[in-house]
């Protein structure tokens, strides 16, 4: 069929996913109670105010609920220079191999030169608790990224010494309460330097919850990486670089997705971490490895029927996704009555529960059509 004026697909751009929000409405801090948060049931016009608590009664015995196990680490990191000038270290992934080797982001006036020793603070003090030394960029010689060895192994340096590393748009240092709830109550694998923060919300009653009402759970892992706050700059959003993230789908999450297809069920994604994860694995067939998935509106989803996700920055490529997902109309719409009743936003924010929009949905439910996942194809 030959595309004409009137049906040719839309072509977005940046600004499309732009909107103004009250700064009052980012969250600083979350909720009193994980499951306290207040949940949009966008699934279906008008949308429903509920709260979070109330998820378990949303969903249908056999569907299965697929969480990001990762483990936020205490990836902030203080020191100086041998000339006494200050640095901060964010940590973005530790390298395997018996060198004690990170990659990191690096804040400080300027750059030391290759073969630098720097000495790292011990937690909120000046005293110097271990060095690292500058081998170079990353990914390649010219890369944004720092190559570092530490002076010891660097799980333990960070939970010794390192900060929480909130959002940029929380304007508080670290606290005890941070350490606490910027992390899930499931978390296990240490790795990411952001929280996947639709899975803040549940808690041991929420998942108790589920579990009487027969819904499954499964998990992946996704290293959250900082590149998640990186704003597009681009006007033209297909020259955007994403950026890279390691991710793994167990087998038996594999075998739980194909179980639940079989018995009529649907892939509840908590997350855009855990979207992209699963839609990774199924557009390349590969269940390890590294993802630069970009989703945008017109995207084949071959996984996911339900998403569970806070509400995210303007122009980020997560407003794309989620676009892409539920339809751009509709998440716009969303997100205007979200403002309007007053919803939180971002990190510590509330959540919406979202259908694919290729679900039916009704009164009795959402019905979606069978997708295969792994399949390989061109990740891009």
């Amino acid at each position: 069929m030959t595309l004409t004026a009137a049906n040719a697909p839309r072509v977005f751009t940046l600004s499309d996913f732009d909107f103004s929000l009250p700064p009052e409405l980012i969250a600083q801090h979350p909720a009193p109670e994980r499951s306290a948060s207040r949940l949009l049931d966008g699934r279906r016009a008008p949308p429903a105010d509920r709260i979070f608590r109330d998820l378990p009664a949303l969903l249908q015995p056999g569907d299965l609920l697929v969480f990001n196990d990762t483990q936020v680490i205490k990836a902030r990191l203080f020191g100086e220079k041998a000339t006494g000038g200050k640095l901060e270290l964010l940590v973005e992934r530790v390298l395997p191999g018996p060198g004690h080797e990170v990659v990191a982001h690096m804040k400080v006036s300027k750059k030391p030169p290759i073969g630098a020793t720097l000495r790292m603070h011990a937690g909120g003090s000046t005293e110097v608790a271990f060095t690292a030394t500058l081998l170079g960029r990353w990914p390649h010689e010219d890369g944004p990224l720092f190559r570092l060895a530490f002076s010891d192994e660097p799980h333990a340096l960070m939970a010794a010494h390192g900060h929480v590393p909130l959002p940029p748009y929380i304007e508080h240092a670290d606290t005890e309460e941070d350490e606490r709830r910027y992390q899930t109550v499931f978390a296990k694998n240490p790795g990411a330097v952001a929280a996947p923060t639709a899975a803040l919300h549940f808690d041991e009653g929420v998942l108790a919850a589920l579990d009487a009402r027969g819904v499954q759970r499964a998990s992946v892992t996704l290293h959250v990486g900082a590149g998640t706050f990186q704003p597009c700059k681009t006007e033209n959003i297909a020259e955007h670089v994403m950026h890279s993230e390691w991710y793994q789908v167990p087998e038996a999450t594999q075998q739980a997705i194909a179980a639940t297809r079989a018995r009529g069920g649907r892939i509840v994604a908590v997350g855009t971490t855990t979207v992209r994860t699963l839609e990774s694995w199924a557009r390349t067939g590969q269940a390890t490895g590294d993802t630069d998935i970009f989703i945008t509106p017109g995207f084949d989803f071959r996984v996911v029927d339900l998403l569970i996700t806070n509400f995210h920055l303007p122009k980020s490529t997560l407003m794309m996704l989620v676009s892409a997902f539920a339809g751009y109309e509709p998440i716009m719409a969303l997100y205007r009555h979200a403002i309007e009743q007053r919803y939180r936003f971002f990190s510590y924010g509330d959540a919406m529960l979202l259908a694919h929009a290729a679900c039916v949905s009704s009164e009795d439910g959402d019905r979606c059509g069978e997708r295969e996942p792994g399949t390989k194809g061109d990740q891009r």
